[in-house]
């Protein structure tokens, strides 16, 4: 990976990043926690303002950075209408500076309803595309819940390659029952698609699920961890064969195709969020938006801004969220630069003792003061971060 992505020691002269959260779906999905996230139509004009003045509230705080990314998430932005993209993109490339190979990404669920909307979203600046794939076997995509089968995710793939320069699509594996062959011939016909980046996530059951109702009933037998070690051997060997290795734990790309937006949160920098549930960090505050759409609405109307709150991270909570992030990258972390961000000396950061061990089987390595988890190590990533971050 290129040096020249890494940040400068200088806060106030790296670049920041901005994420622009739109909360709505058109349909009820596993993921949504509020019936409200559910609209067949909204008040475009309202929206663009809403959304305008609480990104001009961040600006007032930290505006004239160099602005290296723009990101738009959540439920379906996709489906945000291009004009409302387009003023976003125009506001914030006047409140910052940004750099001259701004990456403007939008995440798009694989329909043919969205797909049809990428050449508007193209000519509002939209120059890079993330798109929930998920699987491409029509019997996982249900087990899934995704309204999409395999035919219609893979349309929008096409029209979203001839749309956009730079394009990336994830898949779920270590799904259950699936064999090392059965995987290996999905990401064998992902790879055959020529994307410069793609995301490949091994399926975890989080508390409070559907998933995670049915292993409690019996109905649902995760991946064998021995067994989902082995598929995630096989995605790095086949990915480093077709030349797009991880630079993430997962997440895969060219040389220079890496997601920079991302990157900048696994490097611990600063990033203005806007909208619903939005995140951010500036400054040495973490910020957060109202999450429901209502209550978001109302709060930028009364104090022309979405925040429910702004939170102080001390040095421990920065260094701590600086290592967690920076060791899931390939390229590790500096340990000198999160001490002079964090104001704590080396030896509080980590544990030495513990980092000779595990390097003793192969599993971490240091370069002066670099410190990288090895491909081995990154097996055991969830068990060795508790072991090794002294923070």
């Amino acid at each position: 990976m290129s040096p020249a992505l890494l940040s400068p020691d200088n806060a106030a002269d790296e670049p920041i990043a901005l994420y622009v959260h739109w909360p709505f779906c058109v349909s009820k999905c596993p993921y949504c926690d509020f019936n409200s996230h559910v609209r067949a139509s909204i008040d475009s004009d309202a929206w663009r303002a809403a959304l305008l003045s609480d990104l001009a509230h961040e600006a007032a705080l930290n505006g004239g950075r160099r602005l290296s990314s723009i990101f738009f998430g959540g439920g379906t932005p996709s489906l945000m209408p291009p004009d409302i993209v387009g003023a976003l993109i125009d506001a914030a490339t006047r409140h910052w500076r940004p750099t001259s190979d701004i990456e403007i990404t939008l995440e798009a669920n694989p329909s043919s309803v969205e797909a049809a909307r990428f050449a508007d979203l193209a000519a509002a600046g939209v120059n890079r595309v993330s798109l929930g794939l998920q699987s491409l076997e029509n019997e996982a995509l249900h087990f899934l819940g995704r309204a999409h089968d395999v035919r219609e995710g893979l349309a929008a793939l096409e029209v979203a390659q001839s749309t956009f320069g730079r394009v990336n699509f994830d898949l779920i594996y270590a799904r259950p029952d699936q064999s090392l062959a059965d995987w290996e011939s999905e990401l064998a016909r992902g790879l055959s698609f020529g994307t410069d980046h793609l995301s490949l996530y091994q399926l975890t059951i989080e508390p409070g699920t559907r998933f995670a109702t049915l292993v409690a009933q019996g109905k649902l037998n995760p991946a064998d961890p021995d067994h989902a070690a082995d598929l995630y051997e096989q995605t790095q060997a086949m990915t480093a064969a077709a030349g797009i290795t991880a630079y993430e734990i997962s997440n895969h790309a060219r040389p220079g195709q890496e997601s920079r937006h991302n990157l900048t949160y696994w490097r611990y920098g600063d990033y203005v969020g806007v909208g619903p549930g939005a995140h951010g960090r500036r400054d040495g505050l973490a910020t957060l938006r109202h999450r429901k759409p209502e209550n978001w609405m109302s709060a930028v109307t009364r104090n022309g801004h979405g925040l429910q709150g702004e939170e102080p991270l001390d040095d421990r909570d920065r260094a701590r969220e600086a290592l967690l992030m920076g060791l899931r990258l390939a390229e590790g972390v500096d340990l000198d630069r999160i001490a002079r961000l964090s104001g704590l000396p080396v030896d509080m950061l980590v544990d030495r003792h513990a980092i000779a061990r595990i390097a003793g089987h192969g599993m971490i390595r240091q370069d002066g003061q670099r410190l990288r988890i090895d491909p081995a190590g990154m097996l055991l990533l969830d068990a060795i971060l508790p072991e090794i971050v002294a923070v």
